[in-house]
């Protein structure tokens, strides 16, 4: 089997234009915003992308993806592939060579020895990885010295950028982390809080949930980066508070995921200190539809498992229904205008892998009536259908966001129209996303019918984004629920489909089955049912230079590189 570069994309070397920077440290103090607050500098206790990306300052992988979705060496001397030697030419394993003389944070060196033990840590069982998709199909993991890290695969893998590539896939330093494997993970507050990094800044304060301090990395392996000396990382409140902190008042020089109507976006613009950038990639937003009963009325360890099938959604007529009664064009009108596309797929790009599905643009308010009576759904005298007893009613939970909130409201304005009771719940996003294990309301935990959000997946290959879906990768009591798989979709023909993925290396063949696990997931079954392809859409003070804004990887990939714009 021959390694394709177009199936793994393009290899890069990471070069930028010259730097308006000389030293590192003079540029003072940067200020991100993350509405969205951080709540744990470990990504892989935390599926939330605010969180991940906060830590992606601070700890790194040994390769991560630029803005064009080309593989980038980051603590490697060069990315491994079948022509220079780093990946078998059965393509069963890959191996990278760590730069010479990397330091952590603590002036310790960088070893093969920690990136086995982060494999270690992400695939112990015990320990709920939030990014285990990414280490799938992983046979060992061994350091054949202190700087070579081999990967061997249960079979030849195609796409071997999954582990330690991206910033969902970081490495953590096994002498910190000793202590904090398994069960014990979530427990490892100073671990999670501060990590020892190899990143441009080092974590000086960390407040969960609101704000994280931190100041350059004396360590870091380019004397002359990064231009800042501190960065500051705010979090809280909304989307539209934050966009006006950097297009209005000047108050910060970024914000993140400024998720605002395309209206406001022109009033901001008008302030004259900033811009609003965006890019499109994989960003979707969607309704998950639970498929494990979340009734309080159930056990603690037993609510939301897959022990006990959700009463309501188990039937696809009603998720159907749900889904047809809903119009996206509408949707995209109200909430992004060019950064939003109606979408049907939850695979939207690159375009090999994206699906010709289209039935869902076409709102069916009808036809949705239709199915929901062939189901035996029928409408009670004051309008909510009921069968058996049971009236057909719906918690909707998504985090604190305007555009989300006019969402919610006009789809329950929908679903009412045929006949379903909708209660909203909105969550405040630090929480919502946050991954702790002791919280009803976080999105894995998914105490709730149905749920609304949007995430993406590193690079241009959606191999690890689809192995999510997994019945093994469910969130439960047992995995401190953690887990990818938050509607708790379990279907072993899909599951074998992913096993096959993996093993496939001719393009078409590897488009079309990824193709087919998209529709699976979205037309066939309905568990997840896309509403809007997103554009990243961002903000930056015209004072702040550098920034490149990068759909495949962390927002924050290059900030070694911003500067002050003199």
């Amino acid at each position: 089997m021959k390694l394709k570069t177009a199936l793994l994309g393009a290899v890069a070397t990471l070069a930028f234009a010259p730097a308006a920077f000389a030293e590192r440290g003079t540029d003072g103090e940067v200020k991100i915003i993350y509405w969205q607050a951080v709540s744990t500098l470990n990504p892989y206790l935390s599926s939330g992308t605010k969180d991940v990306e906060a830590a992606s300052l601070v700890i790194e992988p040994l390769a991560g993806f630029n803005e064009k979705g080309e593989v980038i060496a980051r603590l490697v001397t060069e990315v491994p592939t079948v022509e220079n030697g780093g990946v078998s030419a059965d393509l069963t394993s890959i191996t990278w060579r760590i730069k010479p003389g990397l330091l952590w944070s603590d002036g310790t060196p960088v070893t093969a020895n920690d990136a086995v033990f982060t494999a270690n840590y992400c695939m112990d069982p015990a320990g709920g990885c939030a990014q285990l998709a990414r280490y799938e199909g992983i046979k060992t993991v061994e350091a054949l010295d202190d700087l070579t890290v081999k990967i061997t695969y249960n079979e030849p893998r195609p796409n071997p950028y999954t582990a330690f590539v991206g910033a969902t896939s970081p490495l953590l330093q096994a002498a910190q982390f000793a202590n904090c494997m398994g069960a014990a993970a979530s427990s490892c507050t100073d671990q999670n809080f501060a990590p020892i990094g190899t990143g441009p800044f080092r974590v000086t304060e960390f407040r969960t949930n609101d704000v994280v301090q931190m100041e350059a990395n004396p360590n870091y392996r380019d004397p002359a980066k990064p231009a800042f000396a501190t960065v500051t990382v705010k979090g809280g409140g909304e989307a539209a508070a934050a966009a006006r902190a950097v297009m209005e008042t000047g108050e910060y020089d970024y914000a993140w995921n400024t998720q605002i109507s395309p209206e406001v976006q022109g009033q901001m613009e008008a302030g004259g200190k900033g811009e609003f950038i965006y890019a499109f990639g994989t960003l979707v937003e969607r309704i998950e539809m639970n498929m494990t009963d979340p009734s309080p009325s159930l056990p603690e360890g037993e609510r939301a498992t897959v022990a006990h099938p959700h009463p309501i959604l188990s039937d696809i007529r009603v998720r159907r229904a749900l889904s047809m009664a809903i119009d996206r064009d509408l949707l995209v009108e109200i909430g992004y205008g060019a950064a939003g596309r109606a979408t049907c797929n939850l695979v939207p790009a690159p375009e090999m892998f994206a699906s010709d599905n289209t039935d869902c643009l076409v709102q069916d308010v009808e036809g949705a009536k239709a199915l929901l009576e062939e189901a035996g759904w029928k409408v009670g005298a004051d309008g909510v259908r009921e069968k058996d007893g049971m009236r057909l009613k719906l918690l909707y939970q998504t985090s604190v966001n305007a555009v989300r909130q006019d969402f919610q409201s006009i789809i329950k304005q929908w679903w009412n129209d045929i006949g379903v009771e909708v209660e909203l719940k909105a969550i405040d996003g630090s929480v919502y996303f946050g991954g702790d294990a002791g919280s009803p309301d976080t999105f894995q935990k998914f105490y709730a019918d149905v749920e609304m959000y949007a995430n993406n997946f590193d690079g241009t290959d959606p191999e690890p984004y689809l192995a999510q879906y997994t019945c093994d990768k469910a969130p439960s009591p047992a995995t401190q629920w953690q887990g990818e798989n938050v509607n708790r979709y379990c279907d072993p023909a899909y599951d074998a489909l992913v096993v096959e993925l993996g093993r496939t290396g001719e393009i078409s063949k590897r488009a079309e089955l990824a193709r087919r696990m998209n529709d699976m997931l979205t037309k066939d079954t309905m568990t997840i049912v896309p509403l809007v392809d997103r554009g990243r859409l961002s903000a930056r003070s015209l004072s702040l230079g550098g920034v490149v804004l990068n759909t495949w990887d962390s927002e924050l990939w290059n900030v070694s590189d911003w500067y002050r714009v003199k």
